[in-house]
Formats: structure tokens, C-alpha cells, sequence
């Protein structure tokens, strides 16, 4: 709803001044720009299908490339591989996701649809938050696909139970939200496609394969566990994980929060200044 402030009184004998249009209230404004984003999605069969496509390859081909040759290095933790995968695919699903956020960001930028909000009564901060808000929802869909896909063809059943999978579920949700935030924060001052794709190829792999996503750590070489224990996926991936199996958490949960708030708030706060320059 939009609000209107009435005009000063106009001196006598002059016309009437037109009344200021101030914009809809901010919360509205989100909540608007991220139906936009989301129905930009929706109206994409090709983008709706691919986003669900590519987790749903990647777990078929670790459960079903690695599950026998690591049965016996992950019977400890979760009895078979699927449980003990599962968590890490939750969370590296979200910076797929994350990823994506930059890219659509600058599409925006590029196409003319940002040059047009700033011309309207719109607070450009909303419009981050929409595009934060829309991916979000849209990995929340990508998740909940993966662990019915899971749970239905591979037997996926950790110990935790629906709360374990909840918890998992959300700490891979908040993760990825707060990635998501670094790579608009990239996207905001880089704004070419190809630099952030390249930038979201090099970023995603290390991130991913240089952790404990997908194999212990102690089954690593010496020099790569060393990366794997510094990187910040490592907890995100074991907080998820205990929780979805019922190992103790000990300050995993509190510490992969903790790192992803710390780097939200930088994103945000780079993504808000990058994106005030000028177009």
C-alpha cells in the first residue's frame, strides 16, 4: 500500500502543488521484490528443473561412487554412508545456492531492472533482501527434495531422527543465507557474470572437497586435512552432521553459527555499500 504526504499549502493565486508519493512501507517493499524474484523462477521451467536437477546428480553419484569404498571409515558415524553424507549435501547444496544469488544479482543489474528501481521510491537494501529472501526459499525447496529423494530411494534414516534432520536442515538453510550475503557482496562491486561465475567456480570447489563433507578427515592426506580443519565448512558440515546423527555437538552447533553470523554481517555490510555505487 502506498502512502501519500500531504503538499505544503500552496501561496494564493498560484496552482495547487501535487501531493509526494513516499513509497509502499519498507517491509512491504521486501516483500513485494522478493514475490518478484520468486515468480521470476516459477515463470522458468528450465531454471525450476536445473536447480533441482543438479543436487539430486550429486547425490546419487557420492552415495553411489563412494558408499562401498567408504562404508568402513564411516561405520562409526551414522552405520552407513548415506547418513553420513547426507548433512554435507545439505549444506554444500546452499552455496550452489549462494553462488547463484551473486549471478541472478548482477543479471539484474545488467538487464536494466536495478537502473529502474532507482528511480522509484525504493529502498535499494530491500531489494538485497528480497534477492536473499527469494534464494533462500528457493534452497529451502532444493533441500526438502533432497531429503525426501533420500530418505524414499537411498534409505536415508540417521539416528537423530526428524529433530537431528530439522536442525540439520536448518543450520544448512542459515549457512547458506549467510553466503549468500558474501557472494551479493561480490556480486555488488564486480558486476560481470562471467567474473562471478569464475569467482563462484573456484570459491565452491575447495570450500567443498577440501573439508569433511565428504570423507573423514583422518582418511585425507596430511597437508589437505590441515586445509580441511581451518575451513569454515568443516564446521558447518560437522555441527550439521552431529546433529542429524545424535553425536555430541559440543560447541560445533554454537561455533558454524557463530562464523556464519560473523559472515552475514560483513556481507551484508558490503553488499549494501557496493551496490550504492553507481550503476
Amino acid at each position: 500500500m502506498t502512502t501519500f504526504a500531504p503538499a505544503p499549502p500552496s501561496p494564493p493565486g498560484s496552482a495547487p502543488t501535487a501531493r509526494r508519493w513516499r513509497g509502499a512501507p519498507y517491509p512491504t517493499q521486501v516483500l513485494v521484490l522478493t514475490g518478484r524474484s520468486l515468480r521470476a523462477v516459477i515463470k522458468d521451467p528450465r531454471v525450476v528443473v536445473f536447480s533441482l536437477l543438479q543436487p539430486l546428480i550429486m547425490l546419487v553419484l557420492f552415495s553411489q561412487v563412494f558408499g562401498k569404498a567408504m562404508m568402513g571409515n564411516v561405520a562409526d558415524q551414522g552405520g552407513s554412508y548415506i547418513n553420513y553424507l547426507m548433512p554435507a549435501i545439505l549444506v554444500t547444496t546452499g552455496i550452489g545456492a549462494a553462488v547463484q544469488s551473486g549471478v541472478g544479482l548482477v543479471s539484474d543489474m545488467k538487464n536494466g531492472v536495478i537502473a529502474r528501481f532507482r528511480a522509484l521510491p525504493i529502498g535499494m537494501s530491500a531489494v538485497l533482501i528480497a534477492r536473499s529472501l527469494a534464494d533462500l526459499a528457493r534452497t529451502a525447496v532444493q533441500l526438502i527434495v533432497l531429503l525426501t529423494v533420500a530418505s524414499l530411494v537411498f534409505g536415508f534414516s540417521p539416528a537423530g531422527g526428524l529433530g537431528g534432520t530439522l536442525g540439520a536442515f536448518g543450520l544448512a538453510l542459515f549457512v547458506s543465507w549467510s553466503l549468500s550475503w558474501i557472494f551479493l557482496a561480490l556480486g555488488a562491486w564486480l558486476r560481470k557474470e562471467e567474473v562471478m561465475q569464475s569467482v563462484g567456480f573456484l570459491a565452491m570447489f575447495p570450500l567443498m572437497f577440501a573439508s569433511s563433507a565428504f570423507v573423514p578427515i583422518q582418511a585425507l592426506p596430511s597437508w589437505l586435512a590441515l586445509v580441511a580443519r581451518i575451513n569454515p565448512l568443516t564446521y558447518a558440515v560437522n555441527a550439521s552432521r552431529d546433529l542429524s546423527l545424535a553425536l555430541p555437538t559440543g560447541t560445533g552447533v554454537p561455533a558454524a553459527l557463530g562464523t556464519s553470523a560473523v559472515l552475514c554481517a560483513l556481507g551484508i555490510a558490503a553488499a549494501v555499500r557496493g551496490f550504492r555505487r553507481p550503476l
